[in-house]
């Protein structure tokens, strides 16, 4: 597939978090085609404030072995930035949905403790992706900057999409950055935002039948005038 295969409508749609993936690495002409293209995202007087760093291999399975090591550990999380407050009312309940949903297709019960925690500990595995993507930005930047790296995310993840390339955006990523930063050899002052693990999806992973809706829009935009 290429980016002209799929209308953005399409790949709007298509778009899921895909927890499973094959071994087949994306080739490289494709990666700096779809990255290529991500780099057409807006940002603010287009100061492009993105930093990706791409682990392939060798150097994914070991970023992959650290987390898992100290998460198995209880190695406490040292983000660069603090965590989500706990989500409250409608945005809690869509939260149990979509866990409901992806532990319903995986087979864990609500009171199957371990199969919480081995689902869990496959963020940390990237979920057996070839690639997984860090992406951070200059630590002096603030929540507006952010934004403009948020859209560059979405850019990306669609692109992905339109190239029939399976994705999954982890705040889990952010955990434990300095291990991203040992590896990459990232100088001081750059901060870890999230990670794309991504891939070719692999459809006998329980998990990748799992599916979630959208609220109506009209809970979400209001029009006026």
């Amino acid at each position: 597939m290429t980016a002209d295969s799929l209308s953005l409508a399409d790949a709007l749609r298509q778009r899921r978090s895909v927890r499973g993936f094959q071994s087949r690495r994306v080739p490289q002409p494709t990666l700096e085609e779809v990255f290529g293209l991500a780099q057409l995202a807006p940002s603010n007087c287009n100061i492009q404030p993105w930093k990706v760093w791409v682990a392939s291999g060798d150097v994914k399975d070991e970023l992959s072995r650290r987390m898992v090591e100290k998460v198995s550990a209880g190695v406490p999380f040292a983000p660069d930035y603090e965590s989500l407050p706990r989500f409250q009312d409608e945005y809690r309940e869509r939260q149990v949905e979509c866990a409901m949903a992806l532990y319903g297709s995986m087979g864990i019960a609500r009171e199957d403790r371990q199969g919480r925690q081995r689902a869990e500990l496959r963020n940390f595995q990237m979920f057996d992706a070839p690639h997984v993507a860090f992406i951070g930005m200059e630590s002096q930047f603030g929540v507006t900057v952010a934004l403009d790296v948020g859209m560059y995310v979405q850019s990306l993840l669609l692109t992905m999409t339109a190239y029939g390339i399976g994705s999954c955006a982890q705040g889990s990523m952010r955990y434990y950055p300095q291990d991203v930063r040992d590896v990459f050899g990232i100088r001081d002052g750059l901060s870890i935002l999230l990670g794309i693990s991504f891939g070719y999806e692999d459809d006998q992973v329980a998990a990748n039948r799992t599916r979630v809706g959208r609220v109506p829009v009209d809970q979400s935009v209001t029009y006026k005038g």
